[in-house]
């Protein structure tokens, strides 16, 4: 009977695509993967199509919520808890690794009192609240941004675990004799900062530099995003989500999104340059910690939402629509901070305090 692994991954796409990397790494070698998530996350629909076994507990996050939910807070706690132990004693994991979302919490404190060796991922440049207090007791403590934690001999510096397709390490092929490409990304639910700023931006850039347009606009916004391209005579492919990111990411030449964490990286996978818009409000302000990641190695430009208007990104796109020199080499710089070992690596670190 094989050895079973319990991944901890739920909420958004940011946390349950590289914690679904994992797994196809730990099934390739041999392990049975269950899964710890919520009954609401993105989770119920990717999980069980990827055929593994999903477990529910009921958790939500504490920030923001009134005074009721927090005094019901320690109830609700106990609560998972006590489902995850559940979980553990039924699963009997060798190892749980834990991706990220409010799951984590409940799932590794009781990893830590089944005497489980815990293994915990943070995908991004700040860590958050419940990777920081797991981080405290856990055998290991992976980052994908160096100096996410404080600096200790459970510390591993991994990269973010991106699907295999992503990666490349041939140059783009060059822009002489063909109009440029960007690829617009706002996430699957889209951002309609983006979704109105754009539109705008590439009607103020000249047609003879104008890029080819595809925007990933969101189901909500999609229709309304191609209408503002209509009304200002830009010629632009919208629709409301990408299905096949490799050959998305395979097609441009330019990336403007926000600045997640997955994305980050599947940007320096794919060797693209980039135009990163932070989310504003973002818990910590992580996003402008990610986006900073590529921009000071010269891989992308950060532009602040609250100071990008669209006559700004119109001169920046211009500029760099003039120099297509000048978007080759960020690319080349991205594709230097890719970590196309990041998935193997973090499977062989739970491996690693599995086997003691």
């Amino acid at each position: 009977m094989a050895a079973s692994i319990l991944i901890m991954a739920a909420g958004t796409g940011g946390h349950v695509f590289p914690a679904l990397a994992c797994a196809a790494e730990f099934r390739a070698r041999g392990y049975d993967v269950h899964w710890l998530g919520t009954p609401r996350g993105i989770e119920n629909e990717l999980v069980p199509a990827a055929g593994l076994p999903l477990h529910r507990i009921e958790i939500s996050g504490l920030r923001g919520k009134g005074v009721l939910s927090l005094l019901k807070a320690p109830l609700q706690l106990l609560r998972s808890l006590l489902q995850a132990r559940r979980v553990i004693r039924e699963v009997r994991p060798v190892c749980v690794l834990g991706l990220g979302g409010y799951v984590t919490g409940p799932g590794g404190l009781a990893a830590k009192l089944a005497g489980i060796p815990l293994v915990i991922h943070e995908q991004n440049a700040v860590a958050g609240t419940a990777n920081r207090a797991l981080s405290t007791f856990a055998q290991r403590v992976c980052e994908a941004f160096p100096e996410t934690f404080a600096a200790s001999d459970k510390r591993r510096t991994t990269g973010n675990p991106v699907r295999r397709e992503l990666f490349t390490d041939a140059p783009r092929a060059a822009l002489a004799g063909r109009r440029a490409r960007l690829l617009v990304l706002g996430g699957s639910l889209g951002a309609e900062p983006l979704n109105k700023l754009l539109p705008q931006a590439l009607a103020q850039v000249a047609p003879e530099l104008r890029p080819e347009v595809f925007h990933q606009a969101g189901k909500q916004h999609a229709e309304v995003t191609r209408e503002r391209y209509a009304a200002v005579q830009v010629e632009a492919g919208v629709e409301p989500f990408i299905h096949d990111m490799a050959k998305a990411y395979a097609w441009a030449d330019l990336v403007i999104c926000r600045a997640g964490a997955l994305t980050v990286s599947e940007l320096a996978a794919a060797g693209l340059p980039s135009f990163l818009v932070p989310l504003p409000h973002a818990i910590d302000d992580h996003q402008t910690r990610n986006a900073e990641y590529l921009a000071k190695e010269g891989a992308a430009f950060l532009l602040p939402q609250a100071k990008t208007d669209a006559a700004r990104l119109a001169e920046q796109l211009t500029e760099v629509m003039m120099q297509p020199e000048r978007l080759e080499a960020m690319g080349a710089s991205a594709r230097r901070l890719a970590k196309p070992d990041a998935t193997a690596n973090v499977v062989d670190i739970c491996l690693e305090v599995a086997n003691g």
